[in-house]
């Protein structure tokens, strides 16, 4: 037996025994890395130089790029080192530096999701309201409050794991990256899993909230959306949330089955599969997602990048 003052390390999920693959998950990585960073890079820099882009929606996608940086940032290094290094260490300090952050980013990007659906059904439901009730001061703080649930929801769950004593050696994760459930796994006292579950419990209930939240906005958005009397009317209104409700269902599809899949259809390569996908790709994504549909936007970074490629 050994307790969390003892331990040194953590074992992390191979991503491949083979020492190609291992190399072909490397540059597989490195891809996926260099191109969430570029696209959000660029995002970043339109919305902050383009005073088009200095709208709501504009102030909490610059957000919302920022947590995609951040899952990924968090997670997909290690991995990548590991790959590399052909090992699956991380130090205890490491894992629970990478929880943290990764439980801070991604409960930050579900609450300005929720935040940004809000967005959306003020400006097809309530548009002679939007100025009112979504102006600087409202945004600033609405973006305020998601950051700050998603670092005092990091901090509990993080404080709380890494409290517990852990068992047994050698402390093997069936992950590639330190993940609350996987660590409750190796806890060796009985009170405090159940007092992380209770945790658990509570921000599921949060998360069901906001949930409810973006399902019944869309239901109001749709249903304002159909009595547009002009096809061309009801297209332009549904084509301003079609990037946001792709993003939304992307991120709650593969992160809910990831979680929740049937325990009969469970195996080490199909929860190594999904977990990349709700961690790397689904961040990896969402820039892209709503580069294609905001013509705002890509005008932005269009003007940008024909600007720096004059002035070069």
């Amino acid at each position: 037996m050994c307790n969390s003052s003892s331990m040194a390390q953590f074992l992390l999920l191979a991503l491949a025994d083979r020492r190609e693959l291992q190399l072909l998950h490397f540059w597989l990585f490195l891809a996926i890395s260099l191109a969430a960073l570029l696209a959000n890079g660029l995002i970043l820099s339109a919305v902050a130089c383009d005073h088009h882009l200095h709208t709501p929606m504009g102030f909490f996608l610059l957000n919302l790029s920022l947590t995609d940086l951040g899952c990924i940032c968090t997670t997909v290094p290690k991995a990548m080192h590991n790959s590399l290094q052909n090992t699956t260490t991380i130090s205890y300090t490491g894992c629970a530096a990478q929880l943290f952050f990764f439980v801070l980013f991604i409960s930050a990007e579900f609450y300005l999701l929720t935040i940004m659906c809000y967005d959306r059904y003020v400006a097809i439901c309530k548009p002679l309201h939007y100025g009112t009730l979504l102006g600087s001061r409202a945004c600033a703080h609405m973006a305020a409050a998601a950051w700050a649930t998603g670092f005092l929801n990091a901090l509990l769950h993080t404080a709380n794991t890494f409290s517990l004593p852990l068992c047994p050696c050698p402390n093997a994760l069936g992950q590639f990256f330190c993940e609350i459930s996987h660590i409750l796994k190796l806890s060796c006292s009985h009170s405090g899993y159940l007092r992380e579950l209770g945790l658990i419990v509570v921000s599921a209930c949060l998360a069901l909230v906001a949930f409810l939240f973006i399902v019944f906005s869309y239901v109001q958005i749709f249903r304002a959306v159909l009595r547009i009397p002009s096809q061309q009317g009801r297209h332009k209104a549904f084509s301003t949330c079609l990037p946001h409700l792709a993003v939304v269902s992307l991120f709650l599809s593969t992160g809910t089955f990831s979680h929740l899949k049937p325990p009969s259809i469970s195996s080490p390569s199909l929860d190594l599969a999904l977990s990349v996908l709700y961690s790397v790709v689904s961040p990896a994504l969402n820039p892209f997602i709503y580069s294609l549909r905001n013509q705002e936007l890509k005008d932005a970074i269009r003007n940008m990048m024909t600007g720096c490629f004059s002035g070069a």
